[in-house]
């Protein structure tokens, strides 16, 4: 038996059935597959992969900090918003609707259950200046700046180069 029967991957055509590359071709599609079914639009695993954390936007405008939270499926008295320091931490849970024990589920995409996610500011905040609102499953926070940060804050001009 020749070394090139043993291994077609390394050394077949691109024409000839290769099985090893059929059994990487379907090992390769169910590890998708069971992927695929572990997302959520809006809400994704932490680095731990244990706790769903909502996607976020942070932006900011002359005096404004401000964090969007995308919560889908999440109402609003699941969520809390709490300010310490600099660090606002999003938290709440999706809860899941009445289980059917009736129907044969074929496809499950959605998750449920508790999510946390924290964001450090680069300066405290008053938590009263603090304005939180939650509309059609969109956290919206507006964190004011404190006088002192902006006036530091000072555009540098860019001179050309040569």
């Amino acid at each position: 038996m020749s070394m090139r029967s043993l291994l077609p991957s390394l050394w077949g055509h691109p024409d000839e059935k290769d099985p090893f590359r059929s059994l990487q071709t379907e090992i390769d599609r169910v590890f998708n597959d069971f992927n695929r079914g572990m997302r959520l639009p809006g809400l994704t695993e932490t680095a731990t992969g244990t706790r769903l954390a909502p996607r976020i936007d942070v932006s900011e405008t002359n005096g404004t900090v401000e964090v969007t939270a995308e919560l889908p499926g999440v109402a609003e008295e699941d969520v809390d918003v709490t300010l310490t320091d600099d660090l606002l931490t999003i938290k709440g849970e999706k809860k899941s609707e009445t289980e059917d024990t009736q129907k044969n589920y074929h496809v499950v995409e959605r998750s449920y259950g508790a999510f946390q996610r924290s964001i450090r500011l680069p300066f405290e905040v008053d938590p009263k200046q603090v304005e939180a609102r939650f509309e059609k499953g969109v956290l919206k926070v507006v964190l004011p700046k404190p006088p002192e940060v902006e006036a530091k804050s000072q555009k540098i001009e860019i001179k050309p180069g040569g």
